[in-house]
């Protein structure tokens, strides 16, 4: 590719095309259907397929088709199709639904309305992950403009990755025949140590939740007639929570953990060296406190395979300027424990709820509703193309290597995707780097990284049918040498025939 030309190329279509979109994009309060019930009704989710479905249309892409699903009951999908050469095909993904609004945002700022500031574009959605259809398609038109062959493309954009992306599966199934069955996955979804080099994700935590109450009345009382008699409902939560919980150290109980490959355990050694402090330093500290371990790599590991727990909402509870002298009844609690990438998301919810359920304190009613069950996703070997595109592309881009390292969050796409296509290789990625904040307050999209990233999937992309061209040479030619030496082996023997 014409590095140059690229760069421009791309500047270009982000300043004067995908910028303008993701304000409008920002502006569309479509939270993923966990976060509104009456999704369907509200119409947001609608305005925001409708947007970039119809941005899409109006590319000029060769035999660019763009399609909306709407299976019954279910978030719509925006599919879309561009032929290419051969049989190959490359699958790349993205989503548009969006989590809540947070509290906490500065001055100025606000979830659903678009504020850029220099290099950044504040509001909700922008990075997680409403850039992702326009940064495909962008890098499909760059390869067309620079006349690079590539293989056939699918995009598909769903609206419920954030409620765990139940509702994909059902498309997946509906629109096999239209995928096919690709060999390299590109995923706009994921996050970056920084800004400054292509990192790539190699593995993703599941997760396992759900909402556990505690019940030791039916109303509340004064606490001055019920406090020693009557045990606080949070303290028993507290002592359930034990079960899994070490408090002093945040260690999960070992029934969580699953044993860490000795790759990945390199991969956090050298992320540690490449990020140093700014690993840890990059987040909003309170004042002196410190992170749960002084070793990078340790933290690397433990943000990325090792499962920990947070509290994400509580029932139960009035707010401090209301809370009266009364001994309350419940307290309910919304778990979230980030799981290893290997381990079971249906088993360790039934875990969960065994482990905290069983004989509770005091015989206190307790009960445990599952809500979350997603599993994480370790990616398969790299196999040396797609190391030395991913290499040379970050090189190009941003004259620095390429790096690996695995992410906390989920993206339940991944581990379907990875059991219905074995043999596919896969490039996540994405712009949620250093304070970027997704799903937080103060969100934003760091735009020369959207940029870039959009070069470098060009890139992969025509390093693929690169890759394609290369192997069918090389079985052509190992076909002709084979033919060559059979009729080298062919000709003694008519020879000897004919002297006899």
């Amino acid at each position: 590719m014409d590095q140059s030309a690229a760069v421009k190329f791309v500047d270009r279509a982000w300043e004067d095309s995908i910028v303008p979109q993701l304000f409008d994009y920002i502006r569309i309060p479509n939270r993923s259907p966990s976060f509104d019930k009456d999704w369907a009704k509200a119409g947001h989710m609608d305005r925001a397929v409708e947007l970039i479905s119809g941005w899409c249309r109006a590319q000029k892409i060769e035999g660019l088709t763009v399609k909306v699903h709407r299976l019954p009951g279910r978030t719509p999908l925006i599919f879309m199709e561009v032929p290419g050469e051969g049989e190959d095909c490359v699958l790349l993904y993205g989503h548009l639904d969006k989590q809540p609004e947070m509290e906490g945002w500065l001055p100025n700022l606000g979830p659903w309305e678009p504020v850029r500031k220099g290099d950044k574009l504040y509001g909700r959605g922008g990075a997680d992950d409403g850039y992702a259809a326009f940064a495909s398609l962008v890098a499909l038109q760059l390869l067309q403009e620079q006349g690079k062959l590539r293989s056939r493309c699918v995009i598909i954009i769903e609206a419920c990755e954030e409620s765990g992306s139940y509702d994909l599966p059902f498309y997946i199934d509906a629109l096999k025949k239209e995928i096919g069955t690709p060999s390299l996955v590109i995923a706009l979804d994921s996050g970056c140590g920084n800004y400054e080099q292509l990192w790539c994700t190699t593995s993703l935590r599941g997760i396992a939740g759900g909402d556990l109450k505690v019940e030791v009345l039916t109303e509340g009382v004064h606490s001055g007639d019920a406090s020693g008699v009557v045990p606080s409902s949070f303290r028993v939560m507290r002592e359930l929570l034990s079960r899994i919980e070490d408090e002093k150290t945040g260690q999960i109980h070992k029934d969580f953990h699953m044993s860490i490959p000795a790759q990945r355990k390199a991969q956090a050694k050298s992320c540690g060296t490449v990020l140093e402090d700014y690993l840890w330093k990059r987040f909003p500290w309170a004042k002196d406190t410190k992170p749960m371990a002084k070793d990078l790599g340790e933290l690397v590991l433990n943000r990325t395979w090792r499962p920990y727990l947070e509290i994400i909402g509580m029932d139960g509870m009035p707010s401090c300027d209301k809370g009266g002298n009364v001994l309350r009844p419940y307290t309910k609690a919304k778990l979230s424990l980030r799981i290893p990438p290997s381990a079971n998301a249906d088993h360790c919810v039934a875990t969960l709820k065994q482990v905290l359920t069983k004989n509770p304190p005091y015989g206190a009613k307790v009960t445990f509703a599952a809500e979350k069950a997603s599993n994480g996703w370790n990616a398969p070997s790299l196999a040396p193309w797609l190391e030395a595109a991913c290499e040379s592309a970050s090189q190009t881009f941003y004259k620095k290597p390429c790096v690996y390292m695995g992410e906390g969050g989920t993206i339940p796409f991944m581990g379907m995707l990875g059991e219905k296509f074995p043999e596919a290789q896969f490039l996540i990625t994405g712009v949620l780097g250093p304070q970027s904040n997704a799903h937080g307050p103060n969100e934003f999209l760091h735009l020369p990284m959207g940029k870039r990233i959009t070069c470098c999937v060009a890139q992969v992309i025509a390093d693929h049918f690169t890759r394609n061209e290369r192997a069918a040479a090389s079985k052509h030619g190992a076909g002709n040498k084979s033919k060559a030496k059979g009729a080298a082996k062919s000709k003694p023997r008519q020879a000897a025939k004919s002297k006899r």
